[in-house]
């Protein structure tokens, strides 16, 4: 058995190079309801290095978001979350409230899809920074602080800081309140950031600024990023290595150019052969058949072989776990383990 988070990018193995900043090991999440869990992550294994971006792609429902927030366990009461996150070498679903609250921001940020949601539409983008660097303690004074969130707006590529910094939140653009979050994500320099379908809100020309910025920090601040999304093409621009979820889990894992190029799991494929290429007519588009599985109502063995045209019998039977393809890849399917053991 494989764990996704044995090979990097460039064919490595974890061992033979810097610990990651962030590791997470058999995370499972559950949701109570009606006397029920309902099973939404189960287990993942990821490492996030500094400097290196890591892509979570698959449909909606397939546990993405749920994997990034379960880190910062942002869910209530009615949600279980067990496995091991390590940061600095503690746990952080080990850590008590005012611990996992001194986490948050400043070692591992969130930027999250919806910045007006996020954004308190009753205060100005200004005093929201500096609520962020006081509460962390990252500027000594009020005035230190306001310098500092100039700063901050000055370094995600807002023209004029100074107007945006008195400016409340429905007074911008969406692309100027999605960087006004980025640089309250970034305000305490965060070995990890987590981004969350950042772009999806955005048009296009928008998404490449943000898309771009979010490449600027990573190799500025040597931070490590977690990107959440559904969509392939920015997955393609910007992975290092992606996890390709399904059902909960990481399905397939490896270097991003290896498993869009060469994708050794049939959700990869099917995902590939669905989105638009230049000279592919709308009408030569294939579909994914079926719906995905609903979480806690999941079909015995592989839970996309019903909609999995090389299914084996076996694949009906039995859930195949992740293992290792080759020095750089990962993927859970039977008919792809097989044809690597032949």
């Amino acid at each position: 058995m494989s764990s996704a988070a044995n090979v990097l990018s460039d064919g490595s193995n974890t061992s033979d190079v810097a610990p990651p900043a962030l590791c997470i090991r058999g995370l499972h999440t559950g949701f109570r309801a009606r006397g029920l869990t309902v099973p939404a992550v189960r287990g993942v294994d990821l490492d996030l290095h500094a400097g290196e971006v890591t892509v979570l792609l698959g449909e909606s429902g397939s546990g993405k978001s749920v994997t990034a927030k379960s880190v910062l366990r942002l869910y209530g009461p009615s949600a279980t979350i067990s496995g091991e996150v390590e940061l600095e070498g503690s746990n952080l679903l080990d850590l008590d409230g005012p611990q996992m609250r001194a986490i948050r921001g400043a070692s591992v940020a969130l930027v999250p899809q919806d910045p007006t949601g996020s954004l308190d539409p009753l205060r100005r983008i200004g005093s929201q920074i500096i609520e962020v660097l006081r509460q962390h303690r990252i500027a000594p004074t009020r005035s230190a602080a306001r310098s500092r969130a100039l700063e901050l707006l000055a370094e995600v590529g807002i023209p004029d800081p100074d107007r945006v910094a008195r400016s409340f939140p429905h007074e911008l653009s969406g692309g100027m309140r999605q960087r006004a979050v980025i640089a309250i994500a970034v305000a305490c320099r965060p070995q990890v950031l987590i981004a969350d379908e950042p772009t999806t809100a955005l048009d296009v020309t928008v998404q490449a600024q943000i898309l771009d910025l979010f490449r600027t920090l990573v190799r500025e601040l040597d931070v490590a990023l977690l990107l959440v999304t559904h969509d392939v093409g920015v997955a393609e621009e910007m992975g290092d290595r992606i996890g390709v979820m399904y059902a909960g889990k990481i399905v397939e894992y490896g270097a991003a150019a290896e498993v869009l190029r060469t994708p050794m799991h049939p959700y990869t494929r099917a995902l590939l052969e669905s989105i638009p290429r230049p000279g592919v007519s709308r009408g030569g588009l294939l579909s994914i058949v079926g719906q995905p599985p609903i979480s806690g109502e999941l079909p015995p063995g592989c839970p996309f072989a019903p909609r999995c045209s090389s299914a084996l019998d076996r694949c009906h039977e039995e859930e195949p776990q992740l293992v290792a393809l080759g020095a750089t890849r990962s993927a859970s399917c039977h008919l792809s383990a097989s044809e690597v053991s032949r």
